[in-house]
């Protein structure tokens, strides 16, 4: 392969998902795209098994670096991945997702046009038969309706098909690491911050399957309300503002599955809808009650630039 540095680093974060990245690195071979152009880093987020013989398979087929560390989050495995990228740019995606053929392609299209902004990728739920992931993908999707209705001034896309530019990633000190959810919101709140533009592109795309049980859906939502309540928190302390409920929003929402053709398991999923909503706002005011870490806050909210390390273990 090149010794040249390849325009797109692959960055995924795993933990305790043997068969789910053994299934995202086999998509990763099917991209119809250079192989010298991009690299894949996976970082093992401290999983009780290493992973080191499930990714083996693919040394030979992916320019790829494997690294582990203690188990501290995707936000800090992201990190830590960026600082040994070689890429230009950052493509962010998550071990359940499985790459479109023409995902880098399509991506490399975006960067021609606009090379310093945030390109977004669209998201497709690959299991239609689970409600409760069918459910969080209508989230996604009614957020990105709402957020990025005007695709060359989006506002917020999520971490799992996210590409950005490396430079001025490490620039604004790449994830916060002091939140376990709702780093990209406000990954893409701070760039938008420092005035730096997004643009989202629907024909980027990655297919999710994330099976989940009436229970882990409801913890992922408990836990999505919480990382929401830290999110304004931590605005209304560096003074960017402060919490506003629209209202609208969640009536289109609940409307979602009714308007976008899913009208046969409609009432079902406008149903689990409901959960998710009663979930995150539990997990809202929980986080709310709780004693909160001021030193935490104000580190976060002075993210200094990442620097490029040459040796850290691989």
């Amino acid at each position: 392969m090149s010794t040249a540095p390849p325009l797109f680093s692959v960055i995924i974060p795993t933990y305790n998902r043997p068969t789910q990245i053994r299934a995202c690195l086999e998509s990763l071979t099917q991209l119809n795209y250079p192989r010298d152009q991009f690299e894949v880093i996976v970082v093992d987020d401290g999983s009780d098994r290493p992973i080191e013989t499930d990714v083996a398979p693919f040394f030979e087929s992916l320019n790829l670096k494997l690294i582990r560390q203690e188990n501290a989050g995707p936000a800090a495995a992201r990190n830590r991945a960026s600082q040994q990228a070689r890429g230009k740019y950052l493509a962010f995606t998550d071990d359940d997702c499985k790459p479109a053929d023409d995902w880098l392609q399509a991506l490399e299209a975006c960067f021609a046009k606009a090379p310093n902004q945030i390109v977004g990728g669209r998201t497709v739920n690959a299991l239609s038969n689970n409600p409760f992931s069918m459910t969080s993908q209508n989230i996604i999707s009614m957020g990105y309706a709402h957020y990025n209705a005007i695709p060359d001034q989006a506002r917020f896309f999520a971490s799992n098909n996210m590409v950005v530019p490396a430079d001025r990633f490490r620039e604004l000190g790449g994830f916060d690491e002091s939140f376990t959810t709702s780093e990209d919101r406000e990954l893409c709140d701070r760039w938008l911050h420092y005035g730096y533009r997004m643009t989202y592109a629907p024909e980027v795309v990655i297919y999710h399957a994330h099976p989940m049980t009436l229970q882990s859906f409801w913890r992922q939502h408990f836990s999505y309300g919480r990382g929401a309540f830290r999110f304004h928190q931590a605005r209304s302390r560096k003074g960017w503002g402060h919490f506003k409920l629209e209202g609208n929003y969640y009536l289109n929402l609940l409307r979602y599955p009714f308007v976008n053709g899913q009208g046969r398991q409609g009432l079902i999923l406008t149903a689990v809808l409901f959960v998710s909503q009663v979930a995150n706002a539990a997990g809202f005011f929980w986080e709310m009650l709780q004693p909160q870490d001021s030193s935490q806050f104000e580190a976060a909210s002075a993210l200094k630039p990442m620097k490029q390390s040459s040796n850290l273990p691989g």
